[in-house]
């Protein structure tokens, strides 16, 4: 059997942001065990011109609920970009979750060519599905799950590969 766009991406989204969610919460428990207020570590950003963590999470949220969606030939859902506290980030990340796991594997055949155009700042993008996963979701998803994971990191949470990776 052929490897399919579904198995690709949706189990991969999943698994991430399942993994990411679980980085999230040694975060705040960092937080509450070095008496540190968790406004300050979820503020934190790699350098001035990065965005914060809430801001990572939102984009890997984004990313991966908008190739779900288009992808599938549907509506992308559409979420406000407010969340400022742990507790608030791990409900965006199980939002996304949930609007993944409804999408079906027939839901995604043959998109790897439908034609996908993202309207962007800096102009329309467009690609083949098959193109758009692997060559621009896929590694803009990965960016922000890394950077936020970066960003804990460097602020002392004792986290590596394995979480980054999860375990199964």
């Amino acid at each position: 059997m052929a490897l399919s766009m579904y198995d690709v991406s949706i189990p991969a989204f999943i698994r991430a942001l399942t993994n990411l969610s679980a980085i999230l919460e040694k975060g705040a428990a960092h937080a509450q065990a070095q008496g540190m207020d968790p406004a300050d570590l979820i503020q934190t950003r790699l350098i001035a011109d990065m965005d914060a963590l809430p801001a990572q999470v939102q984009r890997a949220s984004d990313a991966a609920k908008g190739c779900a969606a288009r992808l599938a030939g549907i509506d992308v859902p559409s979420y406000a970009d407010n969340e400022a506290t742990f507790p608030e980030l791990q409900e965006r990340i199980a939002k996304t979750v949930g609007f993944l796991k409804s999408i079906r594997p027939e839901q995604l055949e043959g998109s790897e060519s439908r034609v996908i155009e993202l309207k962007l700042r800096q102009g329309t993008m467009t690609f083949d599905g098959k193109s758009y996963l692997l060559g621009f979701a896929l590694p803009n998803f990965y960016f922000h799950i890394t950077t936020a994971y970066d960003i804990l990191r460097h602020k002392g949470v004792q986290i590596g590969k394995v979480d980054f990776l999860g375990t199964r």
